[in-house]
């Protein structure tokens, strides 16, 4: 063996251990999986806590909307003082300016329920009334132990039928929002913790590219004064060790504002001294297109969505109808009352009241509004119809894309990580050729391009899969990833 080639080989053993300790510099502080990232982003993330109080907020609407359903108990009063000169109507039918000085109390109790078949509401009520007359020093009762009544407006629209079709389906595609906003977080949380991956590469391997062009560039002043090398290729070194200088400072920056961004997401206070571990194996899972297209039917909001704007519509349709035309309300009274100056003796003998009316309400001219606005309401109807299909046939295009893309994804990544060490192999047999004077800077600038540029793909090809694997969990049910029969 030849002193030059000693040398040579010498030379390339000492850039290979540079390049190691440059590529293999790590913080020494905490470091966290992708696992934990998704799981601090699902507890904290503004996002989260965004569903989660959307969530509540649906929740508790579904409540208001059960307790429409459920009797109601109300206590009411409304007492005041009367101090005053009016007009009052005398026995003989003459009119007179009287002074009045009273104070008027009142308490009722009236329990009410209402009557989803019917749209009417049927009510149960008890009250107690007090008249005191300073002037004359005189007090009078009015009781009525009990009055049973029901209210009912026929060929009106029935509020309360449409929201026992409409309410459980909103209630239900809010419990499927919030279950899909937080797999959404998990893909989100990816994307932040893929982009600071990227970035701590990208450091990583600008410090062993200056680490190596900078070893480069000191050898190569030694052969250009000797003559090995022309001035060209000493003025390209040193380009490289310039510009793998200036990447090394635009990763660190790169570095800290990703780190800000997954930091801010997270919530936490500085994750400068974190590192993150890569996850470097995927699951080989393949999912059928027909399990998943069931799935999310089954799982997905989108469905229940498009499924409550029809009814929504149809809602509309049929206001527009209780709203046109004849209309008639009913009103049903029965009860006891009884009056004295004493309260014991109110109580005493009650009396029967009964009171019933029936409104009628028929439009003989309004210049068509009644049916124009039947006409309206049918027309969105059917526009929403029309979008809500298209819609519905957009997210399962969407679905059974994605999927595709999914069943892809791992054989990509397997395809991206062997790219990634072949790449890596031909850099280090390209830097150890032109070590030994038999290759080019052109050729070993091509080689340091490649192993970086495979590099970022496979990195990106494991950041595609993981967002694709919780973006298919929004769509059709976590459970999904779980089932075995495929």
């Amino acid at each position: 063996m030849s002193i030059k080639t000693v040398i040579y080989t010498a030379i390339a053993s000492f850039i290979s251990a540079t390049g190691v300790n440059a590529y293999g510099e790590q913080s020494a502080g905490l470091t966290m999986t992708l696992q934990e990232v998704i799981s601090r982003a699902q507890e904290n993330s503004p996002s989260a806590q965004s569903a989660k109080h959307a969530f509540l907020a649906a929740e508790w609407q579904y409540k208001y909307y059960q307790a429409n359903y459920l009797p109601s108990v109300t206590l009411t009063s409304s007492p005041f003082l009367n101090r005053e000169i009016n007009k009052i109507t005398l026995n003989d039918g003459t009119s007179a300016f009287i002074k009045q000085n009273q104070i008027n109390a009142d308490l009722a109790l009236t329990v009410n329920q209402n009557i989803s078949f019917t749209g009417g509401s049927l009510f149960l009520k008890s009250s107690l009334s007090r008249i005191d007359e300073l002037e004359r020093k005189n007090t009078s009762y009015s009781s009525i132990p009990i009055t049973i009544g029901y209210r009912q407006s026929i060929f009106g629209y029935n509020y309360l039928k449409w929201d026992r079709r409409i309410e459980p389906l909103r209630y239900r595609e809010a419990k499927k929002n919030y279950e899909e906003a937080m797999e959404l977080v998990a893909a989100h949380a990816c994307g932040y913790f893929f982009s600071l991956v990227e970035a701590q590469t990208n450091l990583e391997m600008a410090r062993l590219n200056f680490a190596s062009a900078d070893t480069l560039y000191q050898m190569a002043q030694g052969r250009y004064k000797i003559g090995v090398i022309n001035e060209n290729d000493m003025i390209q070194l040193e380009i490289n060790r310039l510009n793998a200088e200036t990447a090394c400072m635009d990763a660190e920056v790169q570095v800290n504002e990703q780190s800000q961004l997954l930091a801010s997401y997270l919530r936490l206070d500085d994750l400068s001294d974190m590192t993150l571990q890569l996850p470097l194996e995927v699951p080989d899972i393949e999912i059928s297109l027909p399990i998943a297209e069931e799935m999310a039917k089954r799982n997905a909001s989108q469905p229940d969505y498009y499924r409550r704007l029809k009814l929504e519509s149809d809602s509309r349709v049929a206001q527009a109808k209780g709203n046109t035309g004849l209309r008639a309300d009913i009103y049903l009274q029965f009860g006891l009352s009884q009056t004295s100056d004493s309260f014991e003796k109110t109580y005493r003998h009650p009396l029967h009241q009964e009171y019933a009316s029936l409104t009628l309400s028929l439009p003989i001219l309004d210049w068509g509004r009644g049916k124009g606005q039947v006409k309206v309401a049918k027309s969105q109807r059917d526009l929403v119809y029309t979008e809500a299909d298209q819609g519905m046939s957009d997210f399962m295009q969407n679905v059974r894309k994605i999927v595709t893309q999914f069943n892809m994804q791992p054989k990509k990544v397997e395809v991206a990580s062997r790219t990634n060490r072949l790449a890596s192999h031909r850099y280090e047999i390209a830097r150890r050729l032109y070590i030994a004077g038999r290759n080019t800077i052109l050729d070993l600038n091509t080689a340091l391009s490649e192993k970086d540029s495979a590099t970022r793909a496979y990195i990106s090809s494991i950041k595609t899969y993981w967002t694709l694997y919780y973006t298919i969990r929004s769509l059709t049910g976590k459970e999904i990833m779980n089932d075995t029969s495929w």
